[in-house]
């Protein structure tokens, strides 16, 4: 199955260096041999001869792309192997006008490195699962169930590949790079993580669940998003008439990896995990859309005090709330209508899987194929 990513390397990298991130299996490697092979010098950390010997003598980077041309972009794959590197590259953007791409699927080591010697020197562009604009003959059911890590997406067995995933990522990247001594209490939080996915962050009842202190699971949070397996949506706080909290949301970043951890094989129609999986297919989408059109725009949530919400606002221009039902009503809408109240310029949609978009006092009922395509069509 071919994906048309969104993302495309030579754009990013034709005047300034790039850090580019995203978790494993998401197609950083291959998104590099397809649009880069024969215009790159590419150097992979994870072919073992080269990692040693960068390992033992980072400064030997000089030498080893000395022959390629200094016009030629220079790609580092998986740096953070190898933080060390990242002085020799900052000599060599300085000193010889070079160009790098540098991926990772870990921020952690090079934010314990020197990462702040590339400040204003590299940029940073991210790298997520497939969105529906890049898969072909989208399969909504299919995605809920199994996500968007092109691999999975595309299996014969992906139920067996994601739990691999889960397996690798736990004893790969958590026990042997060291990021807890307490594996089977991360294990135990990442499941109670991925069942409260979506959530606003609970520290004290993450902890409850998963028989852990509240600064335990603070750190296990930053671990996730280190390790690019997590992320935060901030509060939207503009509202003045209803005062908004200030806790975060969290989603970790696939859905399919979300029910792999947490043990779930099925996503029935009626059930909330179906529900909260349609959510998190949005948040993902509207993510992925903001990172990959290099918009400053941010993604945030609103709740006052007193419950009312909405589920997304984007930037200032958007509130988005999401259903999964086939058939919406005013009742639906009822966070959106508390949230118009406060005066804000803002365009509200309500997404759901009813085919009938209408208007309905100033509330835009629309489905999320067409809602997706807009946004992804520049049109919203």
């Amino acid at each position: 199955m071919t994906f048309h990513r969104i993302l495309q390397l030579p754009e990013l990298i034709y005047k300034k260096s790039h850090f580019l991130f995203g978790p494993r299996g998401t197609g950083k490697t291959f998104l590099i041999r397809e649009q880069l092979k024969g215009n790159a010098k590419i150097l992979n950390l994870l072919e073992q001869d080269l990692f040693l010997r960068l390992s033992a003598s980072p400064w030997e980077l000089r030498a080893i792309i000395a022959s390629t041309d200094r016009n030629v972009p220079v790609v580092i794959d998986e740096v953070q192997k190898v933080p060390a590197l990242l002085d020799e590259v900052h000599r060599l953007i300085e000193e010889e006008g070079r160009t790098f791409l540098l991926t990772g699927s870990s921020a952690r080591k090079l934010r314990r490195g020197s990462a702040n010697l590339l400040a204003g020197r590299a940029r940073l562009a991210e790298i997520f699962p497939l969105t529906s604009h890049e898969i072909p003959k989208f399969d909504l059911e299919r995605y809920l169930r199994v996500g968007g890590l092109p691999f999975v997406y595309a299996s014969d067995d992906p139920s067996e590949d994601l739990d691999a995933y889960v397996r690798t990522y736990l004893q790969e990247e958590v026990q042997a790079e060291g990021l807890t001594r307490n594996l089977p209490g991360f294990a135990r939080f990442l499941k109670t993580a991925a069942l409260l996915n979506g959530t606003v962050l609970n520290y004290t009842k993450l902890g409850s669940d998963a028989e852990l202190s509240p600064s335990t699971v603070r750190q296990y949070i930053q671990i996730l998003e280190d390790t690019l397996l997590g992320f935060r949506i901030a509060p939207f706080r503009k509202s003045l008439k209803r005062k908004a909290i200030s806790t975060e949301k969290f989603y970790l970043f696939d859905v399919g990896v979300s029910h792999a951890i947490s043990g779930i094989r099925h996503v029935d129609r009626l059930s909330d995990i179906y529900g909260r999986s349609f959510e998190q297919f949005i948040a993902l989408e509207l993510r992925a859309f903001l990172s990959y059109r290099r918009t400053k725009e941010e993604l945030s949530f609103w709740r006052s005090k007193h419950g009312a919400e909405v589920d997304f606002i984007v930037g200032d221009r958007l509130a988005i709330e999401v259903k999964a039902s086939s058939r919406t009503g005013a009742h639906d809408a009822k966070g959106l209508r508390t949230l118009q109240e406060e005066g804000l310029p803002l365009s509200y949609y309500l997404i759901s899987q009813d085919p009938l978009e209408r208007v309905d006092h100033g509330v835009t009922f629309i489905c999320w194929d067409t809602f997706l395509s807009r946004l992804w069509g520049g049109t919203l």
